[in-house]
């Protein structure tokens, strides 16, 4: 007898977190800019509440389709295993420390820049993502081969590169993730 197969929603909050990523493309895309008093960060007063939905919401934003396809890809590669491993109330509290942090270090320091899109969490997922096998007492040498690569890559582009990628972004989301990690697995192996 054949079983059958069927399609199962694995990991809610990486699909809806990607579902509404991709709606909100599509509405930017159709119609323009306007969307970025929703879904992009900039220094604006402290006065307007705005500007704290902000720090959080400008993660789900998309400059277009080629940049959400690129952090999508490794949201939806890496986020399953993630909120798997650490259930989707910490995976959240990751995504949003990390959308408020570079949010709020973004509009400091790089005022008069807009900025959107979820790469910060890509890179707190990819550091995080290192410490999914840790035991107690041991640093994964997976974790500095990869905090070596992917920030130290970002540090290099930061210095040499001009365009419009924000690396504090990515390094600040790999320094959330890796900080996750460490307090996770050791808040997990105390319960051992």
């Amino acid at each position: 007898m054949k079983k059958k197969i069927r399609i199962t929603f694995n990991a809610p909050l990486v699909l809806g977190f990607a579902l509404l990523c991709t709606a909100v493309t599509i509405i930017r895309q159709t119609a323009g800019d306007g969307t970025d008093r929703f879904f992009a960060t900039y220094a604006s007063s402290w006065s307007d509440p705005m500007t704290y939905v902000r720090l959080f919401t400008h993660v789900i934003g998309h400059a277009g389709f080629a940049h959400l396809l690129g952090n999508m890809s490794y949201i939806l590669l890496l986020g399953p295993m993630l909120e798997e491993k650490y259930g989707w109330k910490n995976l959240l509290a990751v995504m949003l420390v990390t959308a408020a942090v570079t949010g709020l270090v973004h509009n400091l320091f790089f005022p008069r820049i807009y900025l959107l899109g979820a790469s910060g969490i890509v890179f707190a997922f990819i550091l995080l993502t290192s410490f999914t096998s840790v035991k107690e007492g041991e640093i994964p040498l997976t974790f500095i081969l990869v905090a070596v690569i992917y920030l130290g890559q970002q540090v290099w582009d930061g210095i040499t590169v001009k365009d419009d990628i924000s690396n504090l972004s990515h390094i600040i989301g790999g320094l959330v993730g890796g900080g996750a990690g460490w307090v996770l697995n050791f808040r997990e192996n105390k319960k051992i």
